[in-house]
């Protein structure tokens, strides 16, 4: 009884030493809140899950598991979680962020300036790539989990489905809200995987065709339709709905849409040195690929390349020192 009454939070309210200012969203899960440290005065926001939630072995390990990756990442692009302490009740304190939602974005510009689409998608590979490198899978990339603030800089919000290569696996119960979001669900995490890094960097991949088209790849009269559409669908080609998208901008989201993880790009700073160095990703309109087929980074096409170049001659040495003896 004692939860329940608990639960029932308002603004104004004090928890523990913090005053609950503005309830900011409410989730699946849990009610986040926009508060104040009455020990120091400092800004924070408060996670608090559901009574139901509470009563669940399998979310409040998850709930744990979101904090505990909070408190290690340490990245300008990342939020921070702050170390837990003597709470009467369970709770979350996550530094707070000033800034907007990707999402708010989106509404209101439909698609964003190409340049501007890049930039943000460039920062979201450095912080995916600091994630990865310590073993944290986000597995639930969206605009609505992606803050920017007034210079464009970017934050990751949002641990809740996340997950570390070391942790122990959670029981899979069929799609939910906690395998991902239907839009953005790479094509492995629809058959049930567990996803890894590559997972992310194909939900990144459909967050820079719709910062650039203004609509995401796929869409159907219900979400398993959606995700059911990048199982036997390639995404139509981001230059028929914007021309004046560049050939190799349109390669690089190809290469992170593919189908198949192994032939997508591998990390996150992968896909960032390529959109850094738009002239050296090879392109080849006039060969109709087929879907899910391997699309090389532009340093392995040219060292691919090269190899092709040479192999005539190595052949005729060999064939020169085969006839000399």
């Amino acid at each position: 009884m004692l939860n329940a009454l608990m639960t029932r939070l308002e603004t104004g309210d004090t928890l523990d030493h913090y005053r609950l200012d503005a309830t900011v969203a409410r989730g699946g899960m849990s009610t986040l809140y926009k508060a104040t440290d009455l020990k120091d005065g400092r800004q924070v926001a408060i996670k608090v899950p559901y009574e139901e939630m509470e009563a669940d072995p399998v979310l409040v390990e998850r709930f744990k598991r979101e904090q505990q990756i909070g408190q290690e990442l340490d990245h300008p692009g990342v939020v921070k979680t702050y170390d837990g302490e003597e709470r009467s009740r369970m709770y979350m304190v996550i530094e707070w962020v000033n800034g907007r939602l990707l999402r708010s974005i989106l509404n209101e510009a439909d698609k964003l300036p190409i340049d501007r689409a890049v930039k943000l998608t460039l920062g979201i590979c450095d912080a995916l790539d600091y994630m990865h490198k310590h073993g944290v899978v986000h597995r639930d990339l969206k605009p609505e989990n992606i803050m920017v603030d007034e210079k464009d800089n970017i934050k990751l919000i949002d641990f809740g489905i996340a997950r570390k290569e070391d942790a122990r696996r959670l029981t899979y119960a069929g799609p939910s809200p906690l395998l991902g979001t239907p839009d953005y669900i790479s094509p492995e995490q629809v058959k049930g995987q567990r996803g890894d890094q590559r997972s992310d960097i194909y939900a990144l991949g459909i967050m820079l065709y719709e910062m650039l088209t203004g609509q995401t790849p796929f869409a159907g009269p219900n979400p398993l339709a959606v995700m059911n559409e990048r199982l036997l669908h390639d995404p139509k080609p981001v230059r028929k709905l914007r021309p004046e998208i560049s050939a190799e901008l349109q390669e690089i989201l190809v290469r992170a849409l593919e189908r198949e993880p192994r032939h997508r790009y591998q990390t996150a700073s992968e896909m960032a040195w390529e959109l850094e160095h738009p002239e050296l990703v090879g392109v080849d309109e006039s060969i109709r690929r087929p879907a899910g087929g391997l699309r090389l980074p532009g340093r392995r096409k040219l060292l691919l390349y090269a190899a092709l170049a040479l192999a005539p001659i190595a052949l005729f040495v060999l064939m020169l020192v085969l006839a000399r003896r």
